[in-house]
């Protein structure tokens, strides 16, 4: 066709002249060789997934639990409590007013995990794990030194440690340890290490909070070690848990520097706060949260790391202070949030929409926009797949879950898995392309192209998609395909 369409196009010494007749000849073998690539084109199939507006429970994201695990009952009003369970729960009697989530976050104080010197429950944690597990969740987890009401294990006042304060001062009330005294730093070494050594990198433990002194361990107060100190303390939770992730408290701007650029990712347990009774003068949100990100060059720890937020009392308080959620909320999507702890308490009535909307963008959110595949594939050869995806959340997916695809019949099944890294889907579009081996033991015959994204370990499907076509067994029906 083309040496055809050449050979009308020769060009003589005269101007060229095309009647009509040789102008439409013309136009045909130009849209003939055009169409080419759209006949070939005919044995790809071509699918579109339609997208659903679900609110999705995924794994390693959302609002989490606080203290107890999905299915206890909530806490009353504004209330909570510190202290971390030690005994198994009483489920509510009926569903509990509180969104479904995948992460339990629990916290301990030292005198409940090393109540003797040396003598660990760690069956306390072992509990908190199982019932993660039983409840369909991963366990967040942090150990604390002591605050106001829970004191220091009595062992540890009366080892000989150095004291902070007196027993006369303003604050003298609380026993508050020398953080810089060797004794404290091996001891609550030793605790943070035993930890490392029994749970780090237990597929149930979602992340573990970086404490270090001070009340609840956040690393600020009236008595703080040196920096070297700081430092030392920081580090003995990266060499504890060196595969699970971890977080940073937000308070202290040397801290969270150094260990967000050492991997870990951070927390802040005041979001919300746009100013309280009390407090009318200063405002976490206003006042130091979006600038301390910048100070501790932060702004893209969310990248390769979670943003974990604890709202300012609860949202029954943020209603009560007279706060909105606008800029809340978009302050957090900002921050490129994962995880939320609004400390099992309630959501405000009017707030439950607004919330769902929110919850619909943090952590990842993938939608499948279009699928190419062959309409027939070989056995044993490669074949090309392209696919174009969105996240529409404001994070990845920090787990490397692995995306396949599976050739489903019913009586044989082949699981392809692609090397597509999901975790480097930022939000936004991503692409995979490639040739894929379609295995070499499937049987000719009609099948069902399916998706899925699954967990590393067990190899099902882990991530629930913001499309239809979802089986009963988590798998995404995409359309036939033929193996010859």
């Amino acid at each position: 066709m083309v040496a055809a369409v050449a050979r009308i196009f020769k060009a003589g010494s005269a101007p060229l002249v095309i009647s009509c007749s040789r102008m439409r000849t013309v136009l045909f073998l130009c849209l003939s060789a055009y169409a080419l690539p759209i006949w070939a084109q005919s044995e790809t199939v071509v699918v579109r997934p339609r997208e659903i507006g679900e609110l999705l429970v995924n794994p390693g994201m959302g609002i989490t639990t606080f203290q107890r695990f999905n299915g206890d009952a909530i806490n009353p009003g504004r209330n909570w409590s510190e202290e971390g369970p030690v005994a198994k729960l009483s489920e509510a009697g009926s569903r509990p007013d509180f969104p479904d989530t995948s992460i339990a976050y629990v916290r301990w104080f030292w005198w409940q995990i090393e109540p003797e010197r040396g003598k660990y429950r760690w069956d306390i944690i072992d509990l908190a794990l199982d019932e993660a597990r039983r409840h369909h969740q991963t366990l967040a987890i942090r150990l604390m030194p002591y605050d106001q009401k829970d004191p220091l294990p009595a062992w540890y006042q009366t080892s000989g440690a150095r004291r902070a304060n007196k027993p006369d001062d303003k604050d003298g009330a609380v026993w508050s340890p020398d953080s810089s005294d060797p004794f404290y730093i091996k001891a609550w070494g030793e605790i943070v290490g035993g930890a490392g050594q029994r749970y780090d990198g237990d597929p149930y433990l979602d992340s573990v909070d970086v404490s270090t002194f001070g009340y609840w361990g956040e690393g600020w107060g009236p008595y703080p070690p040196e920096w070297p100190v700081q430092k030392e303390l920081i580090d003995q939770y990266f060499d504890a848990f060196p595969r699970t992730p971890l977080l940073m408290n937000f308070d202290e701007l040397a801290a969270l520097d150094y260990a967000v650029h050492r991997g870990a990712g951070w927390r802040l347990d005041c979001w919300g706060d746009m100013g309280r009774p009390g407090h009318e003068n200063f405002a976490h949100m206003l006042d130091l949260y979006p600038q301390q990100v910048v100070k501790a060059h932060a702004e893209d720890v969310w990248k390769h790391s979670p943003v974990s937020l604890e709202t300012c009392g609860t949202p029954l308080s943020w209603k009560g202070w007279g706060y909105t959620l606008p800029y809340i909320f978009d302050q957090a999507l900002r921050w490129h949030v994962t995880s939320i702890n609004i400390k099992s308490t309630a959501i405000p009535a009017e707030w439950k929409a607004q919330f769902d909307e929110f919850q619909k963008k943090i952590g990842y959110r993938f939608i499948l926009r279009k699928l190419e595949y062959p309409r027939s594939v070989h056995a044993g050869r490669m074949a090309m797949f392209r696919m174009w995806w969105l996240n529409a959340g404001a994070a990845p997916a920090y787990r490397d879950y692995i995306l396949a695809l599976e050739l489903h019949s019913a009586t044989r099944t082949g699981i392809i898995r692609t090397t597509a890294d999901i975790r480097q889907w930022l939000p936004g579009d991503a692409v995979f392309e490639n040739t894929i081996y379609v295995p070499d033991d499937l049987p000719p015959g009609d099948y069902r192209l399916r998706v899925a994204i699954l967990d590393p370990r067990t190899l099902t499907p882990a991530i629930r998609l913001a499309i239809e076509g979802r089986q009963e067994d988590g798998w995404y029906d995409l359309g036939g395909i033929a193996v010859e």
